[in-house]
């Protein structure tokens, strides 16, 4: 379903949610929480939110920035003669807001992706789509089996993110109910059993084993298709409507979560202690905020603050950013 500027609504439910399990993850990373209690033995609450959180929502985020970037590319190409020129301004840009939030934020996203665009994604875009497909499949499992997930696995997702959007998918997602539940039934039991299988490994042997991505790229499958049914129902319709509009403003709550934890963190006290509670309050907390904030600024504004910001670059021109309300009709 798309909304009234053209946006996939499913897709930017989606966006909301990985935004959500990113920031649990970064809250650690930020706060450098403590993550052994002996040698060799991780604190047990760190632990299982390292199962349920960590490398499970930065694969469906990265996907999606693929998905988008074709996306754009089309809408670009309706526009202007150039439009590849325009996403190299667009992810310039965004590199360089990257390189500013890397100061705050070393693991931070932004400017990896901005460079694996440049140099992965657009030369990708002229290829046909099953070479496209092909090529990310290998990336991505390549990347998991042999050499570890994090930023590795970037290239290859971005890449199935694009064809994804070249085999039409994301625009016919309604359709699709079957295939999505086909693709949740075979990655749930996959994504457990491959959880239990990292939850086993040592704390010491992680950083060695390719448990941890290969779990991490299945649970991430289980929790994409999982919610994409689930935004079917009703209940799925009323998160859809919490989730969204976060997911359209993904950068300004993206950095926006790093300025609200670096802020909470004197106040609470983090570092070094192992308060994996109070992580959870703090991002819950600022999961209300964002997604209150989100939905009342887009009731006046058709873009994010940051948003718009990158929009005015990408296409270097002031984009009209104020919703125009519909005239009212009279009897």
């Amino acid at each position: 379903m798309h909304n009234d500027t053209g946006r996939i609504h499913e897709l930017d439910a989606v966006r909301g949610f990985a935004l959500c399990g990113i920031l649990v993850v970064n809250i650690w990373q930020l706060t450098d929480l403590a993550v052994v209690r002996a040698p060799g033995e991780m604190i047990p609450l760190r632990h299982l939110l390292s199962v349920l959180f960590e490398g499970r929502f930065f694969p469906i985020f990265s996907f999606l920035f693929g998905l988008s970037f074709a996306l754009f590319l089309d809408s670009a190409a309706q526009r202007t003669d150039r439009p590849r020129l325009v996403l190299i301004r667009r992810l310039v840009a965004l590199g360089l807001l990257g390189l500013v939030h890397h100061q705050f934020q070393p693991g931070e996203a932004l400017l990896p992706y901005a460079l694996v665009g440049l140099v992965i994604l657009l030369p990708a875009a002229g290829l046909p789509r099953l070479a496209i497909l092909v090529a990310g499949l290998a990336a991505t499992i390549g990347v998991a089996v042999t050499l570890g997930g994090g930023f590795g696995l970037v290239p290859g997702l971005f890449l199935l993110g694009l064809a994804t959007a070249r085999y039409g998918i994301a625009d016919t997602l309604d359709e699709r109910g079957w295939q999505i539940a086909a693709a949740f039934a075979l990655a749930l039991p996959a994504a457990v059993l491959t959880a239990l299988w990292e939850y086993r490994v040592p704390y010491l042997d992680l950083l060695i084993s390719n448990a941890p991505p290969i779990a991490g790229l299945l649970g991430a499958l289980a929790y994409l298709t999982g919610l994409l049914l689930l935004l079917r129902t009703e209940t799925g319709s009323v998160l859809s409507e919490v989730l969204a509009p976060m997911g359209r403003m993904a950068l300004t709550n993206y950095l926006g979560a790093t300025a609200l934890i670096l802020l909470a963190e004197p106040h609470l006290g983090l570092a070094g202690t192992d308060k994996y509670g109070l992580l959870l309050a703090l991002a819950a907390a600022i999961i209300v905020i964002q997604a209150v904030a989100s939905w009342a600024w887009l009731q006046l504004f058709r873009y994010g603050p940051l948003e718009w910001l990158w929009r005015c670059v990408t296409w270097w021109e002031l984009v009209p950013a104020r919703r125009v309300p519909e005239p009212t009709r009279y009897r």
